[in-house]
């Protein structure tokens, strides 16, 4: 099974020698960070390229911004061509994690952020690629010179001051615990994409202040995925995204801006293309609330 932005287990040890196939590990953990790269050292599929969350996708948190800042596009582009990713002769890269499409989501909106559209996911991970007991390896993938060069799009993405506008300028501490239904902008649709619980502000395991962002509505990341972390069916994603296609802007965030890139995937499928990303997310938010 193989579409625009999913591709089966199956159909990735089919085309594993494929000259033109890139595969990217994207394994990490929150609460440890260094523990998907030493999964990768351990076991991965044969080929796979190791990017890490912090050190790969994301820059050096700031005072603002958020936890996992994007990247810095010219060292990303450089690791890129580093591994044989061309421009001129785009390959397809397949991503995959064992977090539901958590951090390989990430990537994959990244590539497509800089201009590169070959890029998909494994459905069910690392986990499923294992579960068919297909081989893994140990033995580093010996790397051919590319040449990738950049083409971001910064329309895809927004920062606190965008967002403040479309919200009609609200602050966090005067975040809601509930629904907020803006009749006045009507055009603009506000997606938090963290469990509900953090949504609601019941729980807050990370960020100094707990709730949303006022006029956000919840969309939680996991929903896109079943438990096994397989993409739910087509139908599913677009009855998901139905009541945003007449949105003239979905602005998308999480916590850090990563989880956020699994409900773009989702809702890229169903169709809807006027989605941007708030990077810095709600630990961007969260970080002016001190300001004087």
């Amino acid at each position: 099974m193989m579409n625009d932005y999913i591709v089966s287990a199956e159909w990735l040890k089919e085309h594993l020698e494929d000259a033109d196939l890139i595969l990217i590990d994207c394994r990490f953990s929150l609460q440890e960070p260094d523990l998907g790269r030493k999964q990768y050292e351990q076991e991965h599929i044969p080929g796979a390229y190791y990017f890490d969350l912090n050190a790969d996708l994301s820059s050096t948190p700031q005072k603002h911004g958020g936890r996992h800042p994007l990247p810095n596009i010219s060292e990303l582009a450089a690791k890129l061509s580093a591994i044989g990713v061309q421009s001129d002769n785009p390959s397809l890269i397949v991503a995959y994690d064992n977090s539901r499409f958590a951090f390989a989501s990430r990537f994959w909106w990244l590539m497509r952020f800089l201009g590169h559209e070959g890029v998909v996911l494994l459905d069910g991970g690392f986990d499923a690629w294992k579960k068919k007991g297909y081989a893994v390896t140990s033995a580093l993938p010996i790397a051919s010179s590319g040449n990738f060069v950049p083409n971001p799009n910064y329309d895809w993405i927004v920062d606190i001051e965008a967002v403040k506008t479309a919200i009609g300028n609200g602050s966090p501490s005067s975040a809601s615990l509930a629904v907020k239904n803006r009749k006045d902008l009507p055009g603009v649709v506000l997606i938090d994409s963290r469990v509900r619980e953090r949504y609601l502000g019941e729980i807050e395991p990370i960020d100094p202040i707990a709730g949303h962002i006022p006029g956000a509505i919840n969309y939680p990341w996991q929903e896109v995925t079943d438990g096994n972390g397989y993409i739910q069916p087509f139908e599913y994603q677009q009855n998901r995204g139905k009541n945003l296609k007449k949105a003239e802007q979905v602005i998308v965030y999480c916590g850090s801006g990563v989880t956020a890139c699994v409900n773009l995937l989702s809702l890229a499928i169903a169709g809807i293309k006027t989605t941007k990303l708030y990077a810095g997310s709600w630990s961007d938010w969260c970080s002016y609330e001190n300001d004087d």
